[in-house]
C-alpha cells in the first residue's frame, strides 16, 4: 500500500498488536467457503464413506463431520501477536512455535507456552466444531 504521508509509529505499532484479527475481519467468516460449500463438502465425503466405503448413513456422516473439523481448522488459521501466545495472550514465560494444519497450503505456526498448547488445540476443535453445526444445519 502507498500512502501520501507515513503514518505515525503508534498507528503501526496498533497495526502490529492487532494483525492478526484485521486479517482475520479481511479474510472473512468461515475461512472463505459459503455455507452452500461446507454442505456440499459434507454431503460429498459422508457419500463416498457411505457409498465407497462401505459405512452405514450415519457412521458415514461422523466420518464425513471429522473431516469438515480438519478442513475448518485449514481454512480459519489463526496467527499469534507479535511475541505473544496464542491462547493466553501474555508474553512472559517460554513461548515454542508449534506448527499446525493437515495440508501443506495451511501449514501455519503459532506462538504458545507449552502448558497452553493442549487448551488452545481443544479450544479451536470446539470452536470448529460449534460452527460446522450452525453451518451445516442451516439450509
Amino acid at each position: 500500500m502507498a500512502a501520501a504521508v507515513k503514518p505515525p509509529a503508534e498507528v503501526i505499532e496498533i497495526l502490529a498488536l492487532n494483525k492478526a484479527a484485521i486479517v482475520d475481519l479481511l479474510r472473512g467468516a468461515n475461512g472463505g467457503f459459503a455455507i452452500e460449500d461446507w454442505r456440499e463438502l459434507f454431503d460429498e465425503r459422508a457419500g463416498i464413506a457411505e457409498f465407497e466405503g462401505g459405512l452405514p448413513r450415519e457412521q458415514a456422516e461422523v466420518q464425513a463431520f471429522c473431516h469438515c473439523v480438519e478442513d475448518w481448522l485449514d481454512s480459519n488459521s489463526v496467527r499469534s501477536s507479535a511475541g505473544c501466545c496464542a491462547f493466553c495472550g501474555r508474553s512472559q514465560g517460554q513461548l515454542r512455535e508449534y506448527s499446525y494444519g493437515n495440508s501443506a497450503r495451511a501449514s501455519s505456526e503459532v506462538l504458545l507456552h507449552h502448558e497452553c498448547s493442549r487448551a488452545w488445540h481443544q479450544q479451536r476443535e470446539e470452536k470448529a466444531m460449534e460452527a460446522l453445526k450452525l453451518l451445516l444445519h442451516t439450509h
